[in-house]
């Protein structure tokens, strides 16, 4: 059926085209979801004609309101509205590989029991700047989300989301529950839907995770992919209590590398995960979690791409949005606070602020003060200055 309704527009690419053309896209993808979608829109729409202007911008406004790495589902919805099932997978697992592979083997380097004093810095350095980079993530998400709320609906999203803010900030490894919260609250604020009926599989799943081992590293990759609402920077306050205070998988110093990694690779963000499992369990680990965060992706639009009209249109689902949207957002700016706090060395706050100078102010993109911070770490590193342990 998507195969009939593609051809009418363009000859439809076989399975090999997918993978070649969706597999670059995954190589040169880099300064996250924006350049993501452009590739994809001009691949698809203005080059080859595959799909039309209308369809894709309804598919973009759909995959921002699911959980999980919007861009990821968006280029797994261009292969399956073109090759069905079977490009989803193709082109999906295209987009998807070539980044996880980098950073699996960047996580590798920086994560050695005793790597180079330089490579060292340059960790440090990059990951001196991420809490900017998450405030301007936060930031940047907010205007579409202001725009679209009600001025009444808009008092309720500001307190989504300080509340959302204040739990990456104070009780990292719960923030799900939060902003699973907020939108049951605004769901019963606008009357959309029966409570009675709210799951509890998130609660179960929590629970297995609590038990350690391969069921917490799980549970922490499946919030990353199901339950990140508001895009793939959220996935920082998700991830950060659990890898580091919780199951002390890494140190505060390596997460914030971990995170530097997945924003100056190509490809979504989410690859973060595969860092943090490679270092709960080794590559296996890093592959695990990849493989539960991008799962809910695929799932979403094998099960629900023909259905985007009426999701977009569901008073529910947007009700629901509505609370876990805001508190996101909050969370995303909030999960500055932790970032900030694990900087171990005074000349990286130096950098931090630099940073944020090159991002808030000037307006610059991530890729590029992500290289800089970690040129001026492995720089610093080399001339003696102390790292953080």
């Amino acid at each position: 059926m998507a195969s009939q309704a593609a051809s009418t527009v363009s000859p439809v690419p076989s399975l090999r085209e997918v993978a070649i053309e969706w597999g670059r896209i995954g190589c040169i993808g880099f300064g996250g979801p924006p350049a993501h979608i452009s590739l994809l829109r001009g691949l698809c729409v203005e080059r080859r004609g595959w799909i039309r202007d209308e369809e894709f911008e309804r598919a973009i406004a759909a995959t921002s309101m699911l959980p999980g790495p919007a861009s990821t589902q968006m280029s797994i919805w261009c292969a399956w509205r073109l090759r069905g099932t079977a490009g989803a997978l193709v082109g999906g697992a295209c987009f998807i590989v070539p980044g996880l592979v980098l950073i699996l083997a960047l996580a590798a380097a920086f994560l050695a029991s005793s790597p180079p004093d330089w490579l060292r810095g340059a960790g440090a350095g990059a990951g001196a700047a991420v809490a900017a980079v998450a405030v301007q993530a936060g930031f940047g998400l907010a205007p579409p989300v202001w725009r679209r709320s009600s001025p009444h609906e808009r008092r309720r999203a500001v307190a989504y989301a300080v509340a959302g803010g204040a739990a990456a900030a104070l009780v990292g490894p719960w923030l799900v529950l939060v902003l699973i919260a907020c939108g049951l609250v605004e769901l019963m604020w606008r009357g959309a839907a029966r409570v009675a009926h709210a799951h509890g599989w998130p609660l179960i799943l929590a629970a297995a995770g609590s038990t350690g081992g391969l069921g917490a590293l799980c549970w922490t990759a499946f919030k990353v992919g199901a339950l990140a609402f508001g895009g793939g920077f959220v996935i920082i306050p998700l991830m950060q209590g659990d890898a580091v205070h919780q199951y002390h998988w890494m140190t505060s110093g390596q997460f914030v590398n971990a995170v530097a990694l997945g924003q100056v690779t190509p490809g979504p963000v989410t690859h973060t995960v595969a860092a943090v499992g490679y270092a709960a369990a080794g590559v296996g680990g890093g592959l695990l979690a990849a493989l539960v965060a991008f799962a809910p992706s695929f799932a979403f639009i094998l099960i629900g791409a023909d259905r985007f009209d009426r999701m977009l249109r569901n008073p529910r689902f947007r009700a629901f949005l509505g609370g876990a949207a805001p508190a996101a957002i909050g969370a995303i700016i909030g999960s500055a606070v932790p970032l900030t706090r694990s900087l171990g060395e005074t000349w990286q706050y130096f950098v931090l602020a630099a940073a944020a100078v090159w991002l808030l102010a000037l307006r610059r993109g991530v890729v590029s003060v992500l290289l800089v911070a970690g040129l001026a770490g492995a720089v610093a590193a080399l001339v003696g200055a102390p790292l953080p342990r």
